[in-house]
């Protein structure tokens, strides 16, 4: 009976560290999506920045976002759930916006329209726009997002 109850207990006990595990995994990432202070920051900085292209209700330049423009570039996608932002965890999206999206990826032979935003905003600020437009997003696709942050942040650098 000792030997059951020592299991049981050390049963809870791993029961407990996978919870916590999967309560830090949900918050992983750079980007607070509940902090009213720091979305109002954001929504104001995407209005000021990003609206003019990714659109004022996030749904971005055009309807075929994912072909290239008469100019060759592609257009702004949107940041709603039907763009592919949220396909991106954290730490790229926040590179993506700071260095541009060639020097994020390192890609070469691609041009972008898309600024760079190193001199222009903070790293604070950039976190503050990134987390009002995650913050935009059903509960359904934040949660996987959560996730994709989570696996990314397991993953050696």
């Amino acid at each position: 009976m000792y030997v059951t109850a020592i299991a049981v207990i050390a049963g809870f006990a791993a029961a407990a560290i996978v919870v916590t595990v999967q309560q830090d995994a949900g918050s992983a990432g750079l980007l607070k999506p509940e902090d009213r202070r720091l979305l109002a920051l954001g929504q104001t900085l995407y209005g000021e920045n990003c609206a003019s292209c990714h659109g004022v209700k996030l749904e971005g330049q055009v309807k075929d976002w994912q072909s290239p423009g008469a100019d060759g570039l592609m257009p702004a996608p949107p940041h709603d759930e039907t763009g592919h932002t949220w396909h991106h965890p954290d730490e790229i999206l926040f590179e993506i916006t700071k260095y541009g999206i060639v020097a994020a990826a390192n890609l070469t032979n691609y041009t972008s329209a898309m600024p760079v935003y190193e001199d222009v905003l903070t790293d604070a600020e950039i976190i503050a726009v990134l987390s009002y437009i995650k913050s935009t997003w059903p509960d359904e696709i934040r949660d996987r997002h959560d996730e994709m942050n989570a696996r990314y942040a397991l993953e050696p650098k």
